[in-house]
């Protein structure tokens, strides 16, 4: 075998000849192409090892976009990420590092930065090398503190910046805006990709591309910046976050651009000269030093700094230090702002909330988390908002102005409580039809008015939706008629709930039988969640392909007839049945002629009295990884577990004498070696909570 060099200046004469070449950072798929159509196709078992940052071009590079030729590189774990910097530290791969807790604790702090990166370790290691302590331990606490400016400063870090920054100088204009947009966030900051592309939105990053919305550009912004491996997933594709490393590059950028002006926490004692268009308020400087002489200081220093800023320019606030609330003073001078951030920020009272009512040019307003409990009707004359977030707050309804909202595209409802009951409602206004731009409205808003309902049918943008009939003091039947009707009208729906409230006052009435009247189905639904009794669960529910997570609860239905119509779903992965979702008398059987082709998650949610039994016949559920139970107060039988072939975690909850059976079931079944010895088994007892 030929070991070949592939160089950039020589033109490769192969032949037939047998070789194994190495390409090292590729950056695009048009590159692989031309390369690959250089080189022959003798079939002689040669070998192209190609390394990458971006999965797209990993996926072009492998046959027929197969991933088992792809190894993707995972960041190290604490003992090897130990282990390689106290090699290059302090000479030794052994354990060498001093027996002193400051120290490390300080090798632990600058090693969770690192994040796992060989690079990263290497490079400060290095620069720590010289500084053995006792004597060099002030400036390994300097390092701990601040990498970024030694990244900045110390040519001992120059090949990691200059890597990392190469990454960012490649990115197209219209990312390298985004992609320094994540500056606005704190360190570790795990920001919520609902949140991030609403923002991007607002702030004009996000170009306008014919047939497509602004949301769905902004989704493949953040695709290719996944891609690129410039950011990373946290846990779920929900969430990201900015590796230390690349997030000090930002701020770095950001603030040579006078892109973001930063206030607060590491940032503490820096002064802006020019005009201030993106605020950032950051916590978490106390934490360094808790005596609450130190952490009034810390906050006098910010709000010093705060009180000389000039602030008319500003576009963009955003609060990240939930206890700057004394920061709220100088809220009415912001008159210019498009996105206002205040998150979880603490003590939003009335006066703050007449001053948000005037910000006439705001797109983006979060309020999630705070502790407002009226939201004024002024907030009606804000003509530009785009997204209103008022999640988790006190709130029990919102004013009738909201209708005045045209451009509203994302309402955004919940009560403190994740409980689905939290919530009281929303009870829509007559006049609805107005928001026409209406994209998502998330919790449950209430009708109670035919005219209303018939309404929903003309906001024909809508993919999200939580509607629950009101049928406490009775019922309009109108309402399920015209509601039954608008479902037939909304193509574009993806995500839906629906139900009715007094849904669990016996004897319980199948409001819900509406369903069945439904026409033309929403085809596009990926989430569908039914709340209230229903007779039989409509067979269009069958045909929904792309569904990939139903919930059903107070159904009350026959088991069979609604396996029967989920068993064949395509794409379904998750379904969680709850309170009194089957019959009583009834126990629960998935059987063999029930397939279930991609269900990978079954919750089966407490429900007083009913099933007393859950079965899995052999054949049922192939590929089901995760199953979870909850017991509540009430003793379950289960059988046939052996019979769930892919199982890999149990997750058994409730009060634990009610368990008792089930889990002693479990260690039987383990022992005898009927379902495998690697499963995981988590137990989770409610009395003891």
């Amino acid at each position: 075998m030929d070991l070949v060099l592939l160089g950039t200046s020589r033109y490769l004469c192969l032949g037939t000849s047998r070789y194994l070449i190495l390409i090292d950072d590729v950056w695009s798929i048009a590159a692989w192409d031309m390369i690959r159509s250089k080189l022959p196709s003798s079939n002689c078992g040669s070998r192209i090892i190609v390394t990458t940052r971006i999965d797209t071009v990993a996926k072009a590079c492998s046959d027929a976009n197969d991933d088992y030729y792809i190894h993707h590189m995972k960041p190290l774990d604490d003992k090897d990420s130990k282990q390689l910097f106290a090699s290059k530290a302090f000479g030794s791969a052994g354990n060498p590092c001093p027996k002193d807790e400051h120290l490390s604790a300080a090798i632990d702090s600058i090693l969770r930065k690192c994040g796992g990166l060989p690079l990263a370790i290497v490079s400060i290691a290095r620069l720590l090398s010289s500084y053995k302590p006792p004597e060099g331990k002030e400036m390994w606490k300097i390092v701990e503190r601040s990498i970024g400016s030694q990244m900045e400063n110390n040519p001992t870090l120059e090949g990691m910046r200059q890597i990392l920054t190469l990454s960012y100088n490649h990115l197209p204009h219209h990312l390298k805006a985004c992609m320094m947009y994540l500056s606005i966030f704190p360190e570790d900051y795990m920001v919520v990709k609902d949140r991030l592309l609403k923002r991007w939105i607002a702030e004009g990053l996000i170009a306008e591309k014919r047939g497509l919305t602004q949301m769905e550009v902004a989704e493949g912004y953040f695709s290719e910046l996944i891609s690129k491996s410039m950011i990373d997933r946290a846990g779920t594709e929900e969430r990201c976050r900015v590796h230390d490393m690349m997030l000090e590059i930002m701020v770095s950028k950001s603030l040579e651009a006078n892109f973001v002006s930063l206030v607060g926490g590491q940032y503490e004692g820096m002064s802006y000269d020019t005009a201030i268009r993106r605020l950032s308020i950051h916590g978490g400087a106390e934490g360094a030093d808790s005596s609450s002489k130190n952490m009034a200081a810390r906050r006098g220093t910010k709000n010093a700094a705060i009180k000389g800023m000039m602030v008319r320019h500003v576009r963009s606030l955003s609060m990240f230090d939930p206890e700057a609330h004394s920061l709220l003073t100088r809220l009415g001078e912001f008159t210019l702002l498009r996105v206002l951030d205040l998150e979880d920020c603490k003590g939003l009272g009335e006066k703050h909330m007449s001053c948000i009512c005037r910000m006439y040019l705001l797109r983006f307003l979060s309020l999630k988390g705070t502790e407002i409990t009226v939201m004024p009707r002024r907030i009606g004359d804000l003509e530009h908002l785009q997204t209103l977030d008022v999640r988790e707050t006190c709130l029990k309804d919102l004013p009738e102005t909201v209708k005045k909202l045209e451009k509203l595209e994302h309402l955004l409802l919940s009560g403190k409580s994740n409980r689905w009951f939290s919530w009281i409602g929303w009870m829509l206004p007559q006049g609805i039809n107005k928001m026409k731009a209406l994209r998502q409205l998330n919790r449950a808003v209430v009708i109670h008015d035919d005219k209303v309902a018939k309404e929903i049918g003309e906001l024909d943008q809508l993919q999200e939706l939580a509607i629950y009939v009101d049928t406490r003091k009775g019922m309009n039947p109108k309402v399920v008629e015209e509601l039954a009707c608008c479902l037939s009208k909304m193509y574009s729906l993806r995500w839906l709930d629906i139900g009715n409230f007094g849904c669990g006052k016996w004897p319980f009435s199948p409001i819900m039988n509406f369903l069945g009247e439904v026409e033309t189905p929403p085809r596009l639904l990926q989430y569908l969640r039914i709340c209230g009794h229903i007779e039989r669960l409509p067979d269009w529910v069958g045909s929904l392909n792309d569904l990939a997570k139903l919930d059903i609860l107070w159904t009350y239905l026959k088991c069979v007839q609604l396996f029967n119509v989920l068993c064949r779903l395509p794409n379904l992965k998750n379904l969680s049945l709850g309170a009194y979702f089957i019959r009583k008398g009834e126990d629960m059987v998935a059987g063999r002629s029930q397939p279930f082709p991609q269900l990978k998650e079954l919750t089966l949610g407490y429900s007083p009295e009913v099933p007393e039994f859950y079965r899995f016949e052999e054949g049922s559920m192939q590929k089901l990884e995760k199953l979870v139970v909850d017991f509540g107060d009430q003793c379950k039988r289960l059988a046939g577990i052996e019979h769930l072939t892919s199982l890999k975690e149990i997750q058994y909850n409730g009060v634990r004498n009610k368990m008792n059976d089930a889990v002693l079931q479990l260690d039987g079944l383990i022992k005898e070696r009927r379902v495998s010895e690697q499963i995981t088994v988590r137990l989770r007892f409610e009395d003891d909570m």
